[in-house]
């Protein structure tokens, strides 16, 4: 491969963007076109991916929607040609990767060794790789600052939730190895939990939202699993579909970078947030953990550190907590007319960012 800068515009850029009918996937091919690229390409086979979140760019001349899947390498090699750019999304998450594990590691391991081979064939000059905070694992060891060198912790976690932070983390190691042996140019973004406009019902901790919203639409409690005393740690989309222009912008290659929210938020806290934000006073009632759901618990507080994605593709999230999700409950409402209805394309498939 040819000595290029990592460096890559946006304004006049052609970017693929792998599994983009999703949450993620459409706001960035949103934010890359309002930026200046010439040609934004949107790939997925719809098995996790919504048409509807998507449905808007047919009228854009400079983006196109192609069926394909990670699993077929002839699709993605012609997808990538002339490409500046890949964002790869495609993914199964922990609740479908608990659902069928065996599918789940061929779309998070195969799938990106896929998008790789893709990539280095058609010299693509940037791999913009969509990790997730589960690389650092659950239950009781996850404490503190997670910052880009804590280890794995497994002990006492879903065995779906650890399958799919392992999935990540080799796939990181494949971008890492690809770079190693041929020079392909990358950087990996470790997602915490994404939420926003376009939600769906596939994130196992963003359901604490949606499903909190639904409820109270409906009249009735929110619930909180357990104390409520559990951290999460939410990324508004805005702020994500930010960092993966960042991401192509920035000259790094050869990183992995969190990227997180402004400050992490527990459980309680949480639905008692998203109740008043809904106009609501009702109070939340404890409940256990529903049987046979996975159910992702992060032990004590814990805080994602960012720092080095500022340093390194000069990124930072910008929307609160609280901001995010009135944007989207504004969202939301605007669907379903404030009645609970869902929205048929609000849960079309099980996986995806």
């Amino acid at each position: 491969m040819e000595a290029t800068t990592p460096a890559i515009s946006v304004a006049g850029g052609r970017f693929l963007i792998v599994g983009g009918a999703s949450l993620v996937g459409s706001t960035t091919a949103d934010l890359l076109l309002e930026r200046g690229a010439a040609e934004v390409m949107v790939l997925d086979n719809f098995a996790f991916g919504s048409p509807a979140v998507v449905a808007h760019l047919e009228r854009n001349p400079r983006a196109r929607l192609v069926r394909g899947d990670v699993m077929r390498l002839p699709q993605l090699l012609a997808a990538s040609e002339g490409m500046d750019g890949v964002l790869h999304l495609a993914a199964a998450m922990s609740i479908s990767m608990d659902a069928d594990p065996w599918t789940g590691l061929d779309v998070n391991i195969r799938g990106v060794q896929n998008v790789i081979e893709a990539c280095r064939a058609n010299r693509v000059r940037k791999l913009v790789f969509a990790s997730s905070n589960a690389v650092y694992g659950y239950g009781p060891g996850v404490a503190g600052d997670l910052v880009e060198a804590t280890p794995f912790h497994s002990l006492g976690a879903p065995s779906g939730a650890v399958i799919y932070g392992a999935s990540k983390i080799i796939g990181e190691q494949l971008c890492r190895d690809a770079h190693r042996r041929h020079g392909q140019d990358y950087v990996v973004l470790r997602y915490s939990t994404v939420y926003g406009e376009r939600q769906h019902y596939r994130a196992a901790n963003a359901l604490y939202i949606i499903e909190t919203l639904d409820r109270v639409r409906q009249g009735l409690r929110p619930r909180v699993v357990g104390d409520g005393s559990e951290t999460k740690h939410f990324l508004y989309v805005g702020d994500a579909a930010r960092a993966n222009l960042a991401a192509f912008a920035a000259a790094a290659t050869d990183v992995a970078v969190n990227v997180s929210g402004p400050a992490p938020v527990t459980t309680l806290e949480l639905v008692r947030m998203v109740t008043r934000l809904a106009g609501s006073d009702l109070a939340p009632e404890h409940v256990e953990p529903p049987a046979g759901r996975v159910r992702l618990t992060s032990g004590g507080a814990f805080r994602i550190d960012h720092s080095a994605a500022e340093k390194a593709i000069g990124w930072r999230p910008e929307v609160a907590m609280e901001e995010g999700l009135a944007r989207l409950i504004r969202w939301r409402d605007e669907q379903t007319g404030q009645d609970g209805a869902q929205d048929a394309g609000l849960d079309a498939g099980r996986g995806g960012a």
